[in-house]
């Protein structure tokens, strides 16, 4: 009797202890390392401390400046799903149930039914109550979270609201929305949105693209225009030769606002939006009307304020940053291969052909038009359709090839950084750096055309890594991963930090430095 309650008992230990060790190896199997190394002694499984020096923690890519590294590779795995990401989402109704927004009935009607939004994300939620107040606001996020809405909605809002002319009286070519952004394909989609927010009522949009400004300014357009979509240099031409007015102004947008603040854009913004009354925003006196601005950007020149104070006064603008702004998506897995420049076409036409095997749409990205070209002309040649997008392309030529690869034409696009700024491309599931970006800003806006708002499918980054220099890049990406911390030196004033690169250059070789011209 004892012996079989022993044997009994024996049974359920062994049992118990095996059931122990099968949880302990599922659990390992399933909880994967931040960053999976080909070496595994560089694998992560948590994060190092924050506060740790660039060059104090053994990296995976340290070694990648030798010859003999070709062939390693990392990836930063993601470590949040799409469905998390999601359930940190707020609903609508109960959004507009809590704040003092009253929204006008068709564009919440427009909002639910034409673009299918019955959630907003955190950053929506926190920006529309302080651009609905009228006050000057900055907009300062991770890519893909909905800015657009941030802005347009309660702007277009206040639109229908305020009382406007009648048609008769209105002026033609006179907006009360101005929304600056810093290429075509972006004014496009923005104006696209707004048509479909303004659907069924009085507000008219019009989208003002580049490229044919002299056409329009030999045979002008005339017609009815609320909501103005523009590129900046379109917009500044066709002001000065007064084909458009600015005076009923009454809401300014620079989108993508870090490319236009860059020193390119600098002057000629600066002049362009000295124009507008913005000390008068929210003056007691109900008889003087001031201009709102707007800002909305995922990274943000390290200059902004000295800019903007040439044109409003900076303490007057009302800051809205995600905790999330300048780190790395953590909902998205980034692949980081270490191979010769000549590999990297067999490489690129071995992954595309993977992709469209598994019906996955790809962005290719170079750093320069001509790159951009080869990729396109290489994949092309391979039998694989590939559309091509850059800035050195003419309007016509250029027109529509964005929405070709959104409707689903061709599941390869090859581009520039022209292709990375606000594009909404929620059917993107890969991104591919042909050419690595060599500052951090334009990788953050590249992997930001993947795992957007509505967007729940899985998806990847990958990177060839060839160059020197793109090696420091990656380094500093690494540490970043390993630390969880901000990315470092992200100035998205592109010219300014090459400007800075020739001066130290100069001083080096004993070259004396241009005297700034006094102003």
């Amino acid at each position: 009797m004892l012996q079989n309650l022993s044997r009994t008992f024996l049974r359920r230990q062994y049992a118990k202890a095996a059931a122990q060790i099968k949880t302990k190896e599922s659990e390992q199997s399933h909880s994967k390392p931040l960053i999976s190394c080909r070496r595994t002694q560089f694998n992560l499984l948590q994060h190092e401390r924050a506060d740790a020096k660039f060059g104090t923690l053994p990296l995976c890519s340290k070694g990648w400046l030798h010859n003999k590294s070709k062939g390693d590779h990392f990836t930063l795995n993601a470590s949040i799903t799409s469905a998390q990401l999601k359930a940190e989402m707020k609903s609508l109704s109960d959004f507009l149930a809590t704040s003092e927004i009253q929204m006008h009935p068709q564009l919440l009607e427009n909002l639910q039914q034409e673009l299918g939004i019955k959630q907003l994300t955190g950053i929506q939620a926190q920006a529309m109550p302080i651009v609905d107040g009228s006050f000057h606001t900055l907009i300062a996020a991770e890519t893909g979270c909905g800015k657009t809405l941030s802005y347009l909605l309660p702007v277009l809002n206040r639109r229908l609201k305020d009382q406007s002319p009648e048609p008769g009286e209105r002026r033609f070519n006179t907006p009360s929305v101005l929304i600056l952004t810093p290429g075509r394909e972006l004014a496009t989609q923005i104006a696209q949105v707004a048509q479909k927010l303004c659907a069924n009522t009085e507000l008219k949009v019009k989208a003002l693209l580049g490229g044919n400004t002299k056409q329009l300014m030999l045979n002008p357009q005339f017609e009815e225009v609320d909501i103005l979509v523009a590129t900046l240099g379109a917009v500044s031409k066709l002001v000065t030769t007064g084909i458009y007015h600015m005076e009923q102004v009454r809401h300014v947008v620079l989108d993508e606002a870090d490319t236009l603040l860059d020193d390119s854009f600098t002057e000629k913004l600066t002049y362009f939006m000295r124009r507008f009354p913005f000390h008068r925003n929210h003056v007691q006196d109900a008889s003087i009307v001031g201009t709102q601005l707007l800002l909305a950007s995922a990274t943000m020149p390290t200059n902004t304020r000295e800019i903007l104070q040439r044109v409003i006064d900076v303490e007057t603008i009302h800051e809205v940053v995600s905790p999330h702004l300048h780190h790395l998506m953590a909902h998205v897995t980034q692949k980081f291969l270490r191979m010769a420049k000549a590999d990297r076409p067999a490489n690129l036409l071995n992954l595309v052909k993977q992709d469209l095997a598994k019906l996955r749409p790809l962005i290719v990205f170079s750093n320069k038009s001509a790159t951009s070209d080869y990729v396109s002309i290489f994949l092309n040649n391979s039998g694989i359709n590939c559309l091509n997008l850059n800035g050195d392309m003419l309007m016509k030529i250029r027109l529509g090839r964005f929405e070709e690869f959104q409707r689903g034409q061709c599941d390869v696009l090859s581009t520039t950084d022209v292709g990375s700024r606000g594009l909404d491309t929620t059917r993107a599931r890969h991104v591919l750096n042909f050419d690595f970006p060599l500052h951090i800003s334009d990788y953050i806006h590249r992997c930001g055309r993947i795992g957007r708002v509505g967007s729940s499918e899985k998806t990847l980054v990958t990177n060839f890594i060839s160059s020197r220099r793109e090696i420091d890049v990656v380094q500093r990406i690494e540490h970043a991963a390993r630390t969880g911390g901000l990315l470092p030196n992200v100035n998205a004033n592109i010219k300014n930090i090459i400007n800075k690169r020739i001066m130290a250059d100069m001083k080096e070789a004993g070259v004396p430095l241009p005297q700034e011209e006094a102003f």
